[in-house]
C-alpha cells in the first residue's frame, strides 16, 4: 500500500534552532515525535499537569488535522500521558504547539530540553452534516451504554 504524503509548513520559534524538528523515527511510524523546547528542566510531580512548549508552529492544510498523542514508552515506564489525548491542532491554528502533560505515575518525572514528549499524527477531517429527526434506526445494542457488552 502506498503512503500518501501531504506538505505541512513548519516554523521554528527563534531561539529553538537546537531542537530537532518533528520526524518519523522509523519506516512504519505513523507519528512524528515532538521535543521539549524548555529553557530549564521541568519536574512534573505525581498527579500534576505541566504545559510544555515545543518551539514550533505549523500550517496544516485545509481538510486535515494534527492529532497530538502520548508516547507509549513514557506512559508504560513512567505513567506520563497527555490530559487531552488526543489533542487536536486545527488547520486554522498558527500558534506555538504546546503539550499538556500529566504525571499519572508515583514518582516525579523530569523533562529536559530536547526530550521527546509526544507525537503528532496527521489525519483527514470529515465534516458532519447533522440532520435532526424524530426517530433513529434501531440496532441490536439499542441504548445499552457503558459496560453493556460485558468483559468476556
Amino acid at each position: 500500500m502506498e503512503v500518501q504524503e501531504i506538505e505541512i509548513k513548519i516554523k521554528r520559534i527563534p531561539g529553538n534552532e537546537d531542537i530537532p524538528l518533528p520526524r518519523y523515527e522509523s519506516q512504519g511510524a505513523s507519528g512524528m515525535d515532538f521535543r521539549a523546547a524548555i529553557r530549564e528542566d521541568v519536574v512534573i510531580e505525581p498527579g500534576k499537569i505541566a504545559l510544555i512548549p515545543t518551539g514550533i508552529m505549523v500550517s496544516i492544510p485545509d481538510g486535515y488535522e494534527a492529532q497530538i498523542r502520548p508516547r507509549s514508552g513514557l506512559a508504560l515506564k513512567y505513567g506520563i500521558g497527555l490530559v487531552n489525548s488526543p489533542g487536536t491542532i486545527d488547520s486554522d491554528y498558527r500558534g506555538e504547539i504546546r503539550i499538556i502533560m500529566i504525571n499519572w505515575g508515583d514518582r516525579p518525572y523530569r523533562i529536559r530540553r530536547g526530550d521527546r514528549i509526544a507525537q503528532m499524527v496527521i489525519g483527514k477531517v470529515y465534516r458532519a452534516k447533522l440532520m435532526e429527526c424524530k426517530e433513529l434506526d434501531m440496532t441490536q445494542r439499542g441504548e445499552g451504554g457503558f459496560g453493556h457488552s460485558g468483559k468476556a
